[in-house]
């Protein structure tokens, strides 16, 4: 209880701008704290916050380039989710044309394309035939990452 005692006056005397206090075991066996360190024992320096903190204390307008470079920095990443997004969207879209053109060109019925002067015509077996190789090429490299 003496020591408690003790301890707590130690602690108010001590100015919070000095912060330092000494700890060291008298010839009685006593716990001793103080200010001062003892002048022919072995001693244990304790630091004690003062409650203020370790950084300068920083201006607003050092607060204000913070934040708006984290406001930067988050836009940016929200623009990068959204164009990942975008891409992969029209990814998906891709490989469903490349798989509706596929499945055309496996129907039953005739298939028909427009030649270079744009007359309609009809595919035979070999032309169809390529046409499914170039299709299902497509959708190879359209449907790789799904």
């Amino acid at each position: 209880m003496k020591r408690a005692v003790l301890l707590a006056c130690v602690l108010a005397a001590t100015p919070a701008a000095m912060a330092q206090l000494y700890k060291w075991v008298d010839k009685d066996g006593r716990t001793v704290y103080s200010d001062q360190p003892p002048p022919s024992q072995q001693s244990k320096q304790l630091n004690l916050g003062t409650g203020q903190p370790a950084a300068a204390p920083r201006s607003a307008l050092d607060r204000d380039k913070e934040l708006e470079k984290s406001r930067q920095a988050a836009k940016q990443k929200s623009q990068a989710t959204e164009q990942a997004d975008l891409k992969a969207e029209i990814e998906r879209e891709n490989c469903r044309r490349a798989r509706a053109n596929l499945h055309s060109l496996n129907s039953d019925g005739r298939v028909a394309m427009y030649d270079e002067k744009g007359e309609r015509a009809i595919l035979d077996d070999a032309q169809l035939a390529a046409e499914r190789a170039k299709a299902q090429k497509a959708i190879d490299e359209a449907c790789k990452s799904q």
